[in-house]
């Protein structure tokens, strides 16, 4: 069957599926299951589907006009090399309630090759830039 679809439909969502990757992964290591719950409550999600399985996820902090910022988004080990995660930002991009967004950021270690293709660069001015970690 092999039928691919992206959603951005919260019930849908495997919300232990998500917490159980992002526990392991750098970004968001040890994150619980409530707070993995309290970030989709606060985001525009996508989650992508292979025959109604989730495979990855995706979700978008934004005022829906200035500024989103993309997080979490990642495709499970055995289903990476077959364009699925290119799927998932394009349906992102496209998706009508984000379409008036004017900046959109994120942070990748190792995927600018995948967000480059979305027209994703480099800071300008990362100078301008500041931060507050707990």
């Amino acid at each position: 069957m092999n039928q691919i679809t992206v959603s951005t439909d919260k019930n849908k969502l495997d919300v232990q599926f998500i917490q159980n990757f992002l526990k392991d992964i750098y970004w968001a290591a040890g994150r619980t299951i409530d707070e993995v719950q309290t970030t989709i409550d606060a985001s525009v999600c996508f989650g992508i589907y292979l025959d109604d399985k989730q495979i990855g996820f995706a979700r978008v902090i934004t005022d829906y006009v200035v500024f989103g910022y993309v997080m979490d988004v990642f495709i499970t080990e055995e289903h990476r090399g077959k364009g699925y995660s290119s799927i998932l930002i394009e349906n992102m991009m496209n998706e009508p309630i984000l379409k008036n967004i004017q900046i959109w950021r994120l942070a990748t270690t190792d995927a600018h090759f995948l967000y480059e293709k979305f027209g994703f660069k480099t800071l300008e001015h990362p100078e301008k830039m500041m931060e507050k970690k707990l």
